[in-house]
């Protein structure tokens, strides 16, 4: 670099001191924090408006208790549920980069922690509704399979569970012959026993972190 008599004196001047030349200016170490901290270019931020919009999906199907842990703004909130009725392509796609719009602002770590709480417990989530599925279905299928749900579930309100698989077997007949061949119809009891069924599957599962006894699928 070729520098003029004025920086060469200039340069002597502030010998010792860290720095660099640009442009035949000297250019200090407070100047160079101040750059090294100035705005994001434009690719940090379509990188950071593509993680919020990434979030915002996830926000779709987040659990109403942690959402409300999140104390979102109104604005984003209303345009979560405007998103959830949208069923075109190209609008769902405009109405997400709105919803990364309005996340900017916001901080994205509490974000995070609530959806990985979420996909924490989805493995025993998931472990839950296959065996309250499974049981569902020995129940309105056999005798026995209520029998054995009381001994594991005392605290089973035995008489409404009996009502229920009474109407769900019921449901499933055929109401002419000729449908006999079709396969069964599952009506408003055949889900109830499923909740029933579900809920006390979760209690346990709860009560498992506190010394209780693990679900245990129902036996063929």
């Amino acid at each position: 670099m070729i520098l003029t008599a004025m920086n060469i004196k200039t340069n002597k001047a502030i010998k010792g001191v860290k720095g660099y030349w640009s442009n035949g200016r000297f250019v200090k170490p407070e100047e160079i924090a101040l750059e090294e901290v100035g705005p994001p270019s434009k690719t940090q931020l379509k990188a950071e408006a593509g993680e919020k919009q990434a979030l915002g999906e996830a926000l779709l199907t987040l659990r109403a208790d942690l959402m409300a842990r999140l104390d979102l703004p109104d604005k984003l909130l209303d345009a979560l549920a405007q998103a959830k009725r949208i069923t075109s392509f190209e609008g769902r796609r405009r109405q997400m980069q709105f919803i990364g719009k309005l996340m900017r602002p916001l901080d994205a770590e509490p974000i995070r922690e609530a959806i990985n709480e979420q996909l924490g417990g989805s493995a025993q989530l998931t472990l839950t509704l296959h065996l309250a599925e499974q049981w569902r279905d020995k129940l309105v299928a056999s005798d026995d399979a209520l029998g054995s749900w009381l001994t594991e579930h005392p605290q089973t309100d035995a008489q409404q569970l009996r009502a229920l698989i009474r109407q769900a077997r019921k449901d499933a007949k055929p109401e002419k012959p000729e449908s006999a061949g079709e396969a069964p119809r599952h009506g408003k009891p055949y889900r109830e026993i499923f909740q029933l069924v579900k809920q006390a599957l979760a209690a346990q599962s709860e009560g498992e972190d506190k010394g209780g006894v693990a679900a245990q699928e129902p036996e063929a």
